[in-house]
């Protein structure tokens, strides 16, 4: 019995360590762990900013492609790398493990970074200069040169979509949150893990900037190679001291054999009596699964969990999933359903704050950056990015909580849905400033005789330029925090990963919405009057601006008719006598 009392606590029953053996909570896990974790998120940030802020800038100053193609580039790239996420979830998830995929997904990155960075250093993998003073256009970069720029590209978004979706993840599984003093690590965990993303964002969009504008893009690219590389050498070193969880399956799984299995039964008339669906009860499933009451939403999917003859009377229960699914599962797939249309109307924001590494980008070229003697980077303008975020949050909770408190009876301040909701009307007056700051470029422009050169600096302050990066900003804070609440607070126990990755992939299709509307807006437009001229100055980019304020407030009414029809899930759960269970915290 001493010998049990003593060992009791020491090892973790759901968690191993590098060698198969149960992990030992003395020598496993914890800060050590999670630092070195951290660290490697830092140099990720740092290496994915560094490249995507500034992108815009290198092609169309150093590749010579046009600006419409420029935007494009960067909003494909960066949608690609958030789309990717899911692919890495569903890796880690169900064949990798955390660990694994993110040590394969970093090194992926790192050569992504390295043969951009050698795109840099060899001549004959870049077009040559412009002549200064001559009348010729600029030579844009060649067919094998693009194909090496994508490669680097790509690669280094495979590795950040890997990353991406599993070091929070993995950095949580080093706390148990089955005991007391672990779990309230775990909160703080998370609250180092947005600061070093802060950290590293701040780096990227100024110090990184700046070497890459004034040293030029090989030295840049090259510390974003060194900090990922120094990152994944970093986390490999604390592979002794990690803590490894089993493979819990990806819920993609599970949402494909609902919609299979109700498929296959589509014939199959639905029982009036409930219980004679399938349904699994036992106290496993209970530590695995949230009870969840009978919705009469999407009955389509109830067909899956019909008892067909054949497993009806079966003793053994030897159920193939893809033919039978539980009721419970079916209920957990119709929630996630259920969260589309609030998923939907979110994406669009993401496609006005693309603009921000984009467009935007291209109008502080073209204006006076300087303070004094020093000239600002223009995508060192992204820094108030993270200006307004940190204003935003302080004043969201000292000041708008306590009145929404007052006001909505709300003990939160505002819902998930209602911050959403802020965020979607800080982005139509992001664009409405855009388009108003575009118009007075122009003007400056016309009235200086500047139209015609493209690369004049027109005498007036980069610092117009702020109203629409602060209102994006604001909007950030408020959607992506909302959004982040919504998802993890309304999905399924053990669905946080697919969920996540729906969160996730509204950003992906933000950015790639962004492309296409780029695209359709330059083909109708660019043969007579284009909107997004390669000269700015001869373009109509405030046109743009206005289109995407016009399709975000279409966008807010048919958000406020989805988050009007939504109900929370506790208030649901409450109404059938059910208890809400503890949500997991997740960050990414």
């Amino acid at each position: 019995m001493t010998t049990l009392r003593e060992t009791e606590g020491k090892t973790l029953p759901d968690a191993w360590d590098y060698q198969g053996q149960p992990a030992d909570r003395s020598t496993t896990g914890g800060w050590t762990s999670a630092a070195m974790i951290l660290g490697g998120e830092a140099c990720e940030r740092l290496t994915t900013l560094g490249i995507a802020v500034n992108l815009v800038t290198y092609l169309t100053g150093t590749m010579h492609l046009g600006n419409a193609t420029s935007a494009n580039t960067v909003t494909n790239f960066l949608g690609t790398s958030f789309m990717l996420c899911l692919l890495g979830g569903f890796v880690a998830d169900t064949f990798l493990g955390r660990y694994l995929t993110i040590a394969i997904f970093a090194t992926v990155q790192a050569t992504g970074v390295t043969i951009l960075t050698i795109s840099t250093v060899v001549p004959s993998l870049r077009p040559p200069n412009c002549t200064a003073g001559s009348d010729s256009p600029c030579i844009p970069a060649s067919g094998k040169q693009l194909m090496v720029l994508y490669l680097a590209l790509y690669l280094t978004a495979l590795g950040t979509g890997g990353l991406k979706s599993s070091v929070s993840g993995f950095g949580s599984d080093q706390f148990d949150d089955s005991n007391k003093v672990e779990r309230k690590q775990m909160t703080n965990f998370f609250n180092w893990f947005f600061f070093f993303i802060s950290i590293g964002s701040l780096a990227a969009v100024t110090i990184l900037v700046y070497i890459e504008d004034n040293l030029g893009r090989q030295w840049g690219y090259g510390i974003c190679a060194c900090a990922i590389v120094l990152g994944l050498v970093v986390f490999l070193s604390g592979t002794r001291r990690y803590r490894f969880k089993k493979l819990a399956g990806s819920p993609l799984t599970q949402f494909a054999a609902v919609f299979v299995a109700a498929w296959k039964k589509r014939n199959i008339d639905l029982p009036s009596d409930l219980s004679l669906l399938y349904n699994v009860d036992d106290g496993q499933k209970k530590m695995q699964k949230q009870k969840l009451p009978h919705s009469k939403q999407f009955r389509f999917l109830d067909k899956a969990a019909i008892k067909i003859p054949e497993s009806a009377s079966s003793t053994r229960m030897m159920i193939n999933k893809w033919s039978l699914s539980t009721l419970t599962d079916v209920e957990e797939v119709k929630m996630i359903i259920g969260m589309l249309p609030v998923w939907a109307t979110t994406i669009l924001f993401w496609t006005v704050y693309a603009q921000m590494t984009t467009f935007s980008v291209s109008q502080a070229t073209s204006m006076d950056r300087k303070i004094g003697s020093f000239q600002i980077p223009p995508a060192s303008l992204t820094v108030f990015f993270v200006g307004s975020i940190l204003l935003t949050v302080p004043v969201y909770d000292r000041i708008v909580v306590p009145a929404a408190r007052k006001l909505l009876k709300n003990p939160q301040g505002l819902t998930p849905l209602q911050r959403i909701g802020v965020g979607l009307v800080l982005s139509i007056f992001a664009m409405v400033a855009a388009a108003l700051t575009e118009l007075k470029r122009l003007r400056a422009a016309r009235s200086h005789g500047l139209t015609d050169n493209p690369t004049a600096e027109i005498p007036l302050s980069v610092f117009w330029l702020v109203p629409q990066f602060f209102l994006v900003g604001s909007g950030e804070a408020f959607t992506y925090i909302g959004q982040l609440d919504f998802f993890l607070r309304e999905c399924p126990k053990g669905m946080k990963t697919m969920s996540t990755g729906l969160f996730l992939s509204t950003l992906s299709l933000g950015f790639f919405f962004s492309s296409a509307l780029v695209t359709i807006v330059h083909k109708v437009t660019g043969d007579r009057k284009p909107w997004l001229a390669d000269n700015l100055n001869q373009g109509k980019l405030y046109d743009f601006y206005w289109l995407l304020a016009i399709l975000s407030a279409l966008n807010l009414l048919i958000y406020l008719a989805c988050a009007k029809w939504y109900v929370y899930k506790d208030k649901r759960l409450a109404e059938e006598g059910i208890e809400l269970e503890e949500v997991e915290i997740c960050a990414h």
